[in-house]
């Protein structure tokens, strides 16, 4: 087990975590850990909805623009720059803030969690599968052998379901079950949630992709296509970039684009906050609590022993 305290901000998008998480990095004078896995791809700014500078308040931010669009993101390349930037802030001495709405990436840096192995020639037939019968087909067979992995992976998430896939057949048990035990891999770590009520999480989201729209998301779609996006097995696939390409091919209209986005962000929020549910050490505060500072500060100090906040 690690020694040093950890903090994580949890919950689904559009909750505002990454507000919160600055927030508290700046009265817990901490450091920021994304968790977010298309935060870190360089270029990819509107659509994942990253804090422009000015925003950040000063709160360095790690495991930021790591990756150029065509490369692939792993969960386990993920743990691992992700525990060597809060290794770095242990021996600075300063609190690192682990902030995301993925349970997996979030579980994959605070517990204890090994990966099963990998078979490069059954990763390239399911690849294959992939490509000739197309995603809705190989969901729908993750679905039969693994219902509970199947319902907390969108069918756009190709990764996730070859890897959910492969791990099946290398194990003979589901995807699921090779998930450890909630036991952190830290001394101390700390769990706050942000419990947004559906309907104001459904606005919340109609509202954050009107923002992405008005800041110009499609040009920035438009770039990116120029400089390998569509190339990007995982970039490519993230919401609201996989909608814009749609669009950019002539396959919908930009509002078709924009409804689409919405309903995946929504149908998305939901199976992030299916997961973070079957966490019981997730300590869930109410987002418009106008004391969510206090709260979730005296939380923190509580749970990892730190000085008094305020």
């Amino acid at each position: 087990m690690t020694s040093g305290p950890v903090l994580a901000v949890v919950g689904p998008t559009a909750a505002g975590k990454s507000d919160l998480a600055v927030a508290l990095a700046a009265r817990l004078h901490a450091e920021v850990v994304n968790a977010d896995s298309m935060q870190v791809y360089r270029g990819m700014d509107i659509g994942t909805a990253k804090l422009p500078l000015a925003e950040q308040h000063g709160v360095p931010h790690h495991v930021v623009d790591v990756l150029d669009i065509q490369e692939t993101a792993t969960v386990a390349e993920f743990q691992q720059r992700a525990r060597a930037a809060i290794a770095d802030c242990h021996r600075r001495g300063v609190l690192p803030v682990v902030v995301g709405g993925s349970a997996l990436y979030i579980r994959a840096i605070l517990d204890r969690f090994e990966f099963p192995g990998t078979d490069p020639d059954l990763r390239r037939r399911l690849e294959g599968e992939l490509d000739e019968l197309g995603a809705e087909a190989l969901h729908r067979r993750l679905a039969e052998v693994d219902p509970a992995a199947a319902a907390g992976i969108l069918p756009s998430n190709t990764r996730r379901i070859v890897r959910a896939l492969e791990v099946v057949e290398l194990t003979g048990r589901s995807f699921t079950a090779t998930l450890p035990a909630h036991e952190y891999a830290f001394d101390r770590a700390c769990q706050a949630g942000l419990d947004v009520p559906r309907e104001v999480l459904d606005e919340r989201i109609r509202a954050r992709v009107d923002v992405m729209w008005d800041a110009g998301f499609v040009a920035e779609v438009r770039r990116l296509e120029e400089a390998g996006l569509r190339e990007g097995r995982t970039a490519s696939r993230a919401l609201g970039y996989a909608q814009v390409l749609d669009q950019l091919a002539g396959e919908c209209t930009e509002e078709e684009a924009k409804e689409a986005t919405v309903r995946a962000t929504r149908r998305f929020a939901r199976r992030q906050d299916s997961w973070f549910r079957r966490d019981p050490r997730i300590h869930w505060l109410p987002f418009g609590d106008p004391d969510l500072l206090d709260r979730a500060a005296d939380l923190a100090a509580e749970v990892l022993r730190l000085p008094p906040t305020h």
